[in-house]
């Protein structure tokens, strides 16, 4: 639970509050490919991502998987859920093992929420949601495959590292064989060298050249 003193939401709660914070609140653990949340499901507990990469995405009709968002430490998860007392609108899955902190929303909400600092903070976080969606919006309509592989690379290396070709592919909506020619491509250009059973990033700034 010391999780939650590094959170930002409340670094400025004096020490009571705090700890009726940690009362109010419970640790839950999730192996990789462990969903922890389904797209309709309801809950009565706040979220917070204290460990791993979570993605959250909807299914089309074929079943395929569409991706929203990916969350990484630490993050308030689907909050707009426990504001509008609505169900999740789409389905959480991790992509590793990972750990949240699940706040009893109820109690937070009389106890917490009156405090115009932890208020803002979540108003803070609601418009750092829309703009990742606006982010998510130019990358698919915008952004060229290249582009938006470059982009991950450039922004999140230690998950281009760490996750799986399928993974990343779904995470940027491109399929693996475009992912893999992608990568080949920058093979060839000396931007990435392929270091036993993984890659090196070698020239990092030459990717910021396909997407600015």
């Amino acid at each position: 639970m010391e999780a939650i003193e590094k959170f930002y939401f409340f670094d400025n709660l004096p020490k009571d509050k705090l700890e009726r914070l940690k009362e109010i609140s419970k640790v839950k653990t999730f192996n990789k490919g462990e969903i922890a949340f389904f797209e309709g499901e309801r809950t009565d507990h706040l979220m917070i991502l204290t460990q791993g990469i979570l993605q959250i995405y909807k299914s089309d009709a074929k079943g395929n998987k569409i991706v929203l968002h990916v969350f990484y430490p630490y993050s308030l998860i689907a909050e707009i859920v426990n504001f509008e007392h609505m169900p999740y609108p789409a389905t959480g899955e991790f992509l590793t093992e990972g750990k949240v902190i699940l706040i009893d929303y109820e109690k937070f909400e009389n106890e917490f929420l009156k405090d115009p600092e932890v208020a803002f903070t979540i108003i803070k976080s609601l418009t750092n949601k829309i703009r990742y969606l606006e982010h998510v919006i130019t990358n698919d309509l915008v952004l060229s495959s290249t582009a938006r592989v470059a982009k991950f690379i450039y922004e999140h290396e230690r998950e281009f590292l760490s996750l799986k070709k399928n993974e990343i592919a779904e995470l940027l909506n491109i399929t693996p064989e475009t992912l893999s020619r992608i990568i080949g491509k920058f093979k060839k250009l000396g931007i990435l060298e392929k270091d036993k059973s993984n890659y090196v990033v070698k020239e990092r700034e030459a990717l910021r050249s396909f997407f600015e």
